[in-house]
């Protein structure tokens, strides 16, 4: 989905740059998402907090087997 209107910057390239750790200064800077009109800055810093990677996620915690008696 087309986020910013006036750059042309759609959901999916948003996402990708927070997922590999862009500020959302960075994605303004990179891309002009919300540089122009402004009416996109909700929607796409929506998008960039969903995605950074600071954002908490499941974890998964290895089980080891115990040791075998002896």
């Amino acid at each position: 989905m087309i986020v910013c209107v006036c750059r042309r910057v759609n959901d999916k390239a948003i996402a990708q740059a927070a997922r590999c750790g862009a500020s959302f200064d960075d994605i303004q800077i990179d891309m002009g998402v919300a540089t122009q009109c402004g009416q996109c800055e909700s929607s796409a810093r929506a998008v960039w907090m969903q995605c950074r990677p600071s954002q908490p996620t499941a974890h998964l915690q290895l089980q080891t087997e115990a040791p075998a008696p002896a």
